[in-house]
């Protein structure tokens, strides 16, 4: 049995009957065509092409998408491999097909019999759709490079996680809702991609300060899953739910910049108005406000009383003094919305650069106020260490600006998660909210929040005004599902989980879907997260040792919860993570309750965040009654 690549035009058969058919890029079983789409089918190729091999995941990033490439492709990947295994009927724990090969990559081990193709015919009505093939954008009118293929499963995971979520919410009365699309990068570099999300972040941001009671935009992480789309424009307004849509491109040299824009009214398609703009680099932040001033000019005739929307900002505090700064800060944004260590550090890096360039730039000290702050609750870097660093660049953020909802947003969080000043975290999220109500974090952050005081009905209120800010966001998601777990809404808490773990089956803030399968006494579904999560976890963390010893506890099973409690101690000798909230709800759950309490005050000492749960969290209840307890949540501001 050959495992060399396949040759063109060849069907390859597969289990007990299915095909593989290269010429016509279709998935069939007992020859009916099956729904797979693009990156799937690609992955699934490459697969076949390497059976009885280990393909690496640098091998399927350089086969899909290049290299070079600016984009979370672990993610797409894991969700590649999920939607080939559901077509295939794959089970990952005892693979006929597809076999994980941990921290390796993956290898395909049916057997495989090649036949020449067989001439091309009508497609048979397929089972469920056909497979999606290589197309031109339906929205765009050039060719998209074959590394955008990633768009067609991004438009798909769009679309699963918004029919996940119940109806989208309706706009407040008299308040209409747009979307800027990600601005397409023309200039042929991938390493530009920074700059044209960017111009994508700084439209949303201009657009949101210009009449927010009447004004809806739509965040960056919902507009960025369109990224190279060709879905249509009525689909994303539905998706969305919104009434205009922005959509354009940019294309830049070293002294100049060309940016094409359009604003387009979804109900019927109509183009309100398109424009080119041709300027030089350094012009770039006035021809942001001359966009926005034209897109609401564009807009303003739907609204009822024909009131003139407010004037886009004009450079003030919020633009720096030069370009370059900007363009750094540009970067820094690009890299803190990744989310990842290494993106953390190169975001403080390009933040810091742009302070160096402008010390008066606010915007720069409040992403560098961002950034410090969620390094700390990522537990990526000692709070004691880089909170105080997020306090100093939030402060003078605010002493530059003070009408930055940004630098609030971050003094907020600081507030609530290193000091447990509640009283001033509520000031700061409501000044933030007051100032740009349009800002999904703002919203996002204050109901997690509320939920840490027991505030659930406010809670689950303004995560809902997070959501129709944010509609596609996964964190957003899954802490509306941890707000329900601290509610002790258990069935509505694993409902919201499982529609974020569909999406992304290693999507960490899920993964408090244990607490609420232990609370219900769903242990075998609680066994069977934890080990799939074990497999899935690119880089190893504790956290599912942890849970294994509250499931063997609880499930009355006091042997192997010390079991699982050996292997947290195998962390705590070769790590360097702030283990302490760990091994406190560890010892917890196993009802020790003088190590689980001596680990909470160490964690006081070091100003954990994740104090900040103490008196919602379900893992907590058998300590409540303890004073020792008692007065630790006294000392966190959340005593009665």
């Amino acid at each position: 049995m050959s495992s060399g690549p396949l040759r063109i035009l060849e069907t390859v058969r597969f289990g007990e009957d299915f095909e593989l058919d290269q010429r016509a890029y279709e998935l069939r079983r007992s020859g009916r065509v099956l729904k797979l789409e693009r990156i799937p089918t690609e992955l699934l190729l490459l697969l076949v092409e390497q059976r009885d091999s280990i393909v690496t995941r640098e091998q399927i990033v350089e086969r899909i998408w290049g290299p070079g490439v600016f984009l979370d492709t672990d993610n797409s990947i894991n969700t590649a491999v999920r939607k080939i295994r559901q077509v295939l009927k794959d089970n990952p724990e005892r693979p006929r097909f597809i076999q994980t090969v941990t921290g390796k990559g993956y290898r395909f081990v049916a057997p495989v019999n090649e036949a020449p193709a067989e001439p091309q015919r009508p497609p048979a009505e397929p089972e469920t759709a056909v497979v999606v093939p290589p197309t031109a954008s339906a929205r765009r009118a050039w060719t998209i490079p074959i590394g955008i293929i990633v768009a067609l499963m991004v438009a798909l995971s769009a679309w699963q996680i918004w029919s996940h979520y119940r109806a989208s919410p309706k706009p407040a009365r008299g308040r209409l809702m747009l979307a800027v699309l990600p601005f397409e990068n023309l200039t042929g570099d991938a390493g530009q991609d920074y700059f044209s999300d960017g111009l994508t972040e700084e439209m949303i941001a201009q657009l949101g300060r210009l009449d927010p009671q009447r004004l809806g935009v739509i965040a960056r992480t919902s507009v960025m899953t369109y990224k190279h789309s060709p879905q249509q424009i009525d689909r994303i307004a539905r998706d969305l739910n919104v009434q205009f849509v922005l959509e354009g491109s940019v294309r830049r040299d070293s002294e100049r910049v060309r940016i094409t824009a359009q604003l387009i009214r979804a109900s019927d398609q109509t183009h309100l108005w398109a424009h080119e703009y041709d300027r030089e680099l350094k012009d770039l932040l006035l021809l942001q406000g001359e966009i926005a001033q034209e897109v609401a000019e564009g807009i303003q005739l739907t609204f009822a009383d024909n009131r003139k929307p407010a004037a886009a900002a004009r450079p003030t505090a919020l633009s720096p003094a030069s370009y370059e700064a900007y363009d750094l800060y540009l970067k820094g944004r690009y890299f803190w919305n990744k989310r990842t260590p290494q993106g953390f550090q190169q975001a403080v890096q390009s933040f810091q650069q742009a302070i160096a360039k402008d010390p008066e730039y606010a915007r720069a000290y409040a992403g560098l106020a961002d950034t410090y702050a969620l390094m700390a609750s990522y537990y990526l870097a000692p709070p004691n260490q880089v909170m105080p660093q997020a306090r100093t660049a939030a402060l003078k953020a605010l002493q530059i600006d003070d009408g930055l909802a940004e630098a609030h947003t971050s003094l907020a969080l600081i507030a609530e998660f290193y000091d447990w000043d509640w009283q001033t975290g509520e000031k700061e999220y409501r000044r933030a909210i007051q100032l740009n109500p349009n800002y999904a974090t703002a919203h996002h952050w204050y109901a997690e929040f509320l939920a840490f005081q027991g505030r659930f009905d406010e809670a689950l209120a303004e995560s809902e005004r997070a959501r129709h800010l944010d509609p596609l966001s996964l964190i957003i998601a899954a802490d509306r599902g941890a707000i329900l777990y601290f509610a002790r809404q258990y069935d509505k808490a694993i409902e919201q989980f499982r529609a974020v773990l569909d999406m992304e089956p290693n999507f960490s803030r899920a993964h408090v879907i244990l607490g609420a399968y232990v609370e219900k006494g769903r242990f075998a579904d609680a066994h069977a997260h934890i080990e799939s999560w074990r497999r899935a976890e690119s880089t190893p963390t504790p956290w599912p040792w942890a849970m294994e010893v509250c499931v063997y506890s609880r499930s009355g099973q006091p042997v192997k919860a010390r079991q699982a409690l050996a292997k947290l101690e195998q962390w705590k000798r070769k790590s360097r993570l702030d283990l302490a909230p760990t091994f406190a709800a560890a010892y917890t759950c196993m009802n020790n309750k003088d190590a689980a309490l001596a680990r909470l005050q160490k964690a006081y000492e070091e100003h954990s965040s994740a104090l900040t749960s103490l008196k919602v969290d379900p893992i907590y209840d058998p300590l409540r009654s303890d004073p020792r307890f008692q007065d630790l949540l006294r000392r966190v501001g959340l005593g009665q």
